[in-house]
């Protein structure tokens, strides 16, 4: 923030502001759309694609701006943005098109839908800001490669838990401590839950309750601790996390974990649920310097051998704008993967299932996501989360079974599923050399 907020009212002063647009117009969509238009000299958000022409005007609208065009056109969106007029329209792919875009910010949470948009933004010289953890956790590395190769930057976002998470990690890291853990601090984690549980919470915040599920249940949590073991090299001590109940600090959480357990992972991504401080992220780490670890004792660190530092909140829309910059005035990315995957989402039976139903969307009625190691997700072909929506069922599975990939059909014609196979190949060496 330091360096971002004097570049970015650098641009706004030179009359040359970063310009974005932005694929998704839902609860968090508009957010971002409010924060970009309000709070963000040297930044304009200059078109909003999304299914529903109405949802996307709502986006302006709630920001306070009314003339708002409807494009249909790539010559329409072009003229819009070098006229200043801000524009909506429903196909994303003249968004990723467009000349006139600095960089785009998916907000979508939908795999295949976020898979086609980010692929043909790549395609065109793109940077791509992903609020979808769930597309992350599922090809994430695949695109990672296939930006780098196009010379653009594929990366999730400041703000959401796991940008958070990072940008803690590489602070911890920058001052000489070796980080071993990476937590997420939830208030609730029952993999039970469905749309019909948490229909009053979604409708009290004007949220879907499909999307509000997927945070009860672990799906997105477990995409989120995903990315950011894929980001950082660590995997996980168990298949879901281990997810403690602890009602105290996440400083006093330390004494629950192994340092030399730690160190054989080479490194942890975890949650807890119940812990202070509320809703944010932890990084737990060490340091081999004796003289160093006197001082940060001095400093109420305590002795160690873990060093607690954490973040109290993670700000979500307020923090997103702040990516799209990072990445077109510094070249920054926020996460993205270092290589082969290292944790997966593993598709798991939240009920009874019975040959020949088709798996519903994430945040359901039928399945939740859990954590998996990647050599293990391989060895067994177990079948990511991000692919079983519309998945049907070859036979019945009993509750908490975590499916296979022949366990399914999954649906034909898919690039998410496309996508994911090119994924395997590319990594499969590097899989078949990772610890066990």
């Amino acid at each position: 923030m330091i360096l971002v907020d004097r570049a970015l009212q650098a641009r706004e002063d030179a009359g040359q502001p970063v310009r974005v647009g932005m694929i998704g117009a839902g609860f968090m969509g508009r957010g971002v759309a409010n924060q970009i238009i309000n709070s963000v000299p040297g930044m304009r958000l200059v078109a909003v694609a999304n299914r529903t022409l109405t949802t996307a005007r709502r986006a302006y609208l709630e920001a306070g701006v009314e003339s708002v065009l409807e494009v249909r056109s790539q010559a329409a969106v072009e003229d819009a943005i070098r006229a200043g007029q801000p524009a909506v329209t429903e196909d994303a792919l003249l968004l990723c098109r467009a000349e006139g875009i600095d960089c785009l910010i998916d907000v979508t949470g939908d795999v295949e839908f976020g898979a086609q948009v980010t692929v043909e933004a790549i395609a065109n010289g793109k940077h791509m800001v992903t609020m979808n953890a769930e597309l992350d956790a599922t090809v994430g590395p695949l695109l990672k490669v296939m930006a780098d190769r196009a010379g653009v930057i594929f990366t999730a976002a400041d703000g959401d838990q796991p940008g958070v998470q990072m940008n803690l990690y590489r602070f911890v890291r920058s001052i000489g401590l070796t980080p071993l853990l990476c937590g997420n601090i939830k208030g609730l984690q029952d993999p039970y839950r469905t749309p019909t549980t948490q229909k009053a919470f979604a409708e009290r915040w004007g949220q879907n309750p499909y999307m509000v599920t997927s945070f009860a249940d672990g799906t997105k949590i477990s995409f989120e601790q995903a990315i950011v073991a894929n980001g950082t090299g660590m995997r996980v001590a168990q298949r879901g996390m281990r997810g403690l109940d602890f009602p105290g600090h996440v400083d006093d959480l330390r004494a629950m974990y192994d340092v030399d357990e730690l160190r054989a992972l080479g490194g942890a991504v975890d949650y807890v649920v119940g812990a202070r401080p509320g809703p944010g992220v932890f990084v737990y780490a060490t340091h081999d310097d004796p003289r160093q670890r006197h001082y940060l004792n001095l400093y109420k660190l305590g002795e160690g051998p873990l060093y607690s530092f954490y973040t109290p909140y993670h700000l979500c829309h307020f923090e997103v704008p702040l990516s799209a910059a990072r990445v077109v005035l510094f070249g920054d990315a926020v996460l993205q993967a270092r290589g082969a995957p290292m944790v997966e989402v593993v598709t798991t039976a939240k009920r009874d299932l019975k040959a020949g139903e088709t798996i519903d969307g994430l945040g359901g009625y039928m399945t939740y996501g859990q954590c998996e190691n990647a050599d293990v997700t391989a060895a067994q072909r177990l079948l990511p989360m991000g692919l079983a929506e519309g998945a049907q069922l070859r036979r019945d599975l009993p509750r908490d079974h975590v499916l296979t990939y022949d366990d399914v059909t999954l649906p034909e014609g898919r690039l998410s599923v496309q996508l994911r196979a090119e994924q395997d190949r590319l990594f499969a060496p590097a899989a078949e050399l990772r610890p066990t």
